[in-house]
C-alpha cells in the first residue's frame, strides 16, 4: 500500500519542480526583457518622442489607423530630427527623419538591424540585403559585374517586350470601362522582367495571372510586415505555432521551390561552359550566369546556400520594389495630367512610331526622368531601412547614441523634410532640374539609400521605370478613379491597402499627333 502512495508523492514532487522551473524560466525572461528595455530607454534618453502604450508601445496606433506613413510624418513635425519609436514596450528604435542625421548614419558601414531583418531572413536568406562585414564586401564585389553597362544594355529590349505584354492586357480591359488596379499587373510585369533579364527564364507569369509564386510573394510580404508590428509574433515559437506561421511556411516552400527550379535548370545548361567569355559568344550574359561563374581572388565561388540567398534577394528586390515604383509613378501622372501631357510629348518626339525603347532613348527623356524622380521622392518604393550601430555616434546637434542602438531611417519622411523641400507635398518635377539638384542636400533624396550600402540594382530599376512609363504613356491616357484614393502602407515596399486604380483611355495614332 505504501508503494502507490510513494509514487503519488514522488509524482507530485516532480510536477511541483517542473512548475517552479517554468516559473523561474518565465521570471528570468521577464527580467532580461526588463533590462533590455531599461538599456533602450537609456540609449534614447536624449531624444523626446510620442507617448507609448505600456504593452504595445506605439505599434497599436499603427495597427489601428492603417495609415502608418502619415503617422510617421506627423511625428516628424513634432520631433524634426529623430524620435524613439517603440514596437511593443520591449523593443525601441530611433526613427530618423532629417537628412543631416541620415548622412551621419549612411556614411558609415553599420550592419542591417538583425531584429528587423530577422523576420525576412527565412525568405531571402543571408544575401546582400542582410549581410554585413567581410562577407558583405565579398558578395558585393562578386555581384557588381552583374550590373555593368554591357550587361544592362541588352535588357532594354526584354523590358520593352514585358511591358508590351502588360499593355496588351490593359487594352483588352478597356471595353469593360472599369478602373484598372495597377500594382497587381505591374508586379506580374516586373516579375516577368526579372525572370527574363536576370535568369533568362520564360515564366509566362503575366498570362498566368494566378501564378502561385506571385501569391506566395504577396503572402510573405504581408506576413513579415504583420509580424514586425505584432509584438507577440516577435517570439519565433509563438509565430511558428500560430496560423500566420503556418501560412508563412507554406508560402516559403513555394517561393524556395521556385528559386531552386530556376537555379537547377541553369546549372544543367552550364555544364559544358564555365567561363563567361564562352557563354557570351552564344548569348548575352545575365545575372545568374555571373553568379554561377563568379570567383573571388582565391578562386572561390558562392556556395549553394549563398547562391539561393542572392537569387531570392534579387527576385524580391528586383521585382517588388520596382513594381511599387512604377505603380506610384503612373498614379502621379494620372493625378497630375499637365505633367502627363508634357511627358507624352517628349516620349513621342523620342520614340516616334516605334513601340519599343532602345538603350540610346533612355538618356533622351529628361522631363520624364524628372517626373519619375519626383514620384520616387513622394512614394519611395522602400520607405524605411534599419541599422544597428557597431560604434557610438554623435550627431550634428550634439546628441548621441551608444554602440548597439538601433536606428530606423524613414526615407518616406526624409524625402519630405520641410526644412529641405519647399512645399514638400506638392508634385514638382523641376525640383530635379540640373540647377536645383546641384544645390540640394546630398541626403535629402534617398529612394535607393546612399553610401556604400546603396542599392546595387538602381540603374536596372531606373531603366525599367523609364521604359514602363514611356510605353504606357505612348499608348494610354491615365485618369484617376476619384472614388478610390490610395491608402499608403509600408509592407516591406510601399503599397496601397486598397489598391492603386486608374482609368485607361486608348490613344489612337492619328490623335497622338495632336497632343
Amino acid at each position: 500500500m505504501s508503494s502507490p502512495l510513494f509514487f503519488g508523492l514522488h509524482s507530485q514532487s516532480v510536477w511541483s519542480w517542473a512548475v517552479w522551473l517554468c516559473l523561474l524560466y518565465v521570471l528570468m525572461k521577464a527580467w532580461k526583457l526588463y533590462l533590455k528595455r531599461r538599456q533602450m530607454e537609456k540609449n534614447f534618453r536624449q531624444f523626446e518622442g510620442p507617448k507609448r502604450h505600456w504593452l504595445y508601445g506605439n505599434a497599436q496606433e499603427f495597427h489601428e489607423s492603417g495609415n502608418d506613413m502619415e503617422i510617421m510624418v506627423r511625428y516628424a513635425e513634432q520631433y524634426p530630427y529623430a524620435y524613439p519609436l517603440w514596437l511593443g514596450n520591449f523593443f525601441g528604435v530611433l526613427s530618423i527623419c532629417h537628412p543631416d542625421y541620415a548622412k551621419a548614419i549612411l556614411s558609415r558601414q553599420d550592419p542591417k538591424d538583425n531584429f528587423a531583418y530577422h523576420f525576412l531572413t527565412p525568405w531571402i536568406g543571408k544575401g546582400l540585403l542582410v549581410l554585413s562585414g567581410q562577407k558583405w564586401f565579398q558578395h558585393r564585389r562578386l555581384l557588381t559585374p552583374g550590373f555593368h553597362y554591357d550587361v544592362l544594355k541588352p535588357y532594354v529590349k526584354l523590358m520593352s517586350d514585358c511591358v508590351t505584354v502588360m499593355l496588351d492586357k490593359w487594352e483588352s480591359l478597356i471595353p469593360d470601362q472599369n478602373p484598372v488596379e495597377l500594382f497587381h499587373h505591374v508586379s506580374l510585369m516586373t516579375l516577368d522582367t526579372i525572370m527574363k533579364c536576370a535568369f533568362s527564364y520564360q515564366s509566362n507569369c503575366q498570362l498566368d495571372s494566378e501564378s502561385i509564386y506571385i501569391k506566395a510573394v504577396y503572402e510573405l510580404s504581408h506576413l513579415v510586415n504583420y509580424r514586425l508590428f505584432y509584438p507577440l509574433y516577435h517570439n519565433d515559437l509563438i509565430f511558428y505555432l500560430s496560423p500566420h506561421g503556418f501560412r508563412f511556411r507554406r508560402a516559403l516552400k513555394i517561393a524556395h521551390e521556385h528559386t531552386d527550379k530556376v537555379i537547377k535548370e541553369r546549372k544543367q545548361s552550364l555544364k559544358e561552359d564555365t567561363e563567361l567569355e564562352k557563354i557570351q559568344k552564344k548569348r548575352h550574359l545575365d545575372f545568374l550566369d555571373i553568379l554561377l561563374c563568379a570567383r573571388d581572388e582565391n578562386g572561390q565561388g558562392l556556395c549553394d546556400e549563398d547562391l539561393r540567398a542572392e537569387v531570392d534577394t534579387f527576385m524580391f528586390e528586383g521585382h517588388d520594389t520596382t513594381a511599387s515604383g512604377v505603380s506610384w509613378i503612373l498614379y502621379c501622372l494620372a493625378k497630375y495630367p499637365e505633367h502627363q501631357v508634357k511627358c507624352r510629348e517628349e516620349i513621342r518626339e523620342v520614340l516616334g512610331k516605334r513601340t519599343t525603347v532602345e538603350w540610346e532613348d533612355l538618356s533622351k527623356l529628361p522631363y520624364t526622368t524628372m517626373c519619375i524622380k519626383e514620384s520616387l521622392r513622394l512614394y519611395p518604393p522602400v520607405p524605411e531601412v534599419a541599422r544597428e550601430l557597431k560604434e557610438p555616434i554623435t550627431f550634428c546637434d550634439g546628441r548621441s547614441l551608444p554602440k548597439g542602438a538601433i536606428v530606423f531611417l524613414c526615407i518616406y519622411v526624409i524625402n519630405r523634410c520641410p526644412s529641405i523641400w519647399e512645399d514638400p507635398e506638392v508634385f514638382d518635377p523641376l525640383r530635379f532640374s540640373p540647377e536645383n539638384s546641384s544645390t540640394r542636400h546630398s541626403h535629402a533624396f534617398l529612394p535607393f539609400s546612399a553610401g556604400g550600402r546603396n542599392c546595387i540594382g538602381q540603374n536596372f530599376a531606373m531603366n525599367e521605370m523609364k521604359i514602363a512609363t514611356a510605353l504606357t504613356l505612348q499608348r494610354f491616357e491615365l485618369q484617376l478613379d476619384p472614388k478610390r484614393e490610395p491608402v499608403k502602407r509600408s509592407q516591406l515596399v510601399l503599397r496601397s491597402m486598397n489598391g492603386i486604380y486608374v482609368n485607361l483611355k486608348k490613344i489612337h495614332s492619328d490623335k497622338t499627333k495632336n497632343i
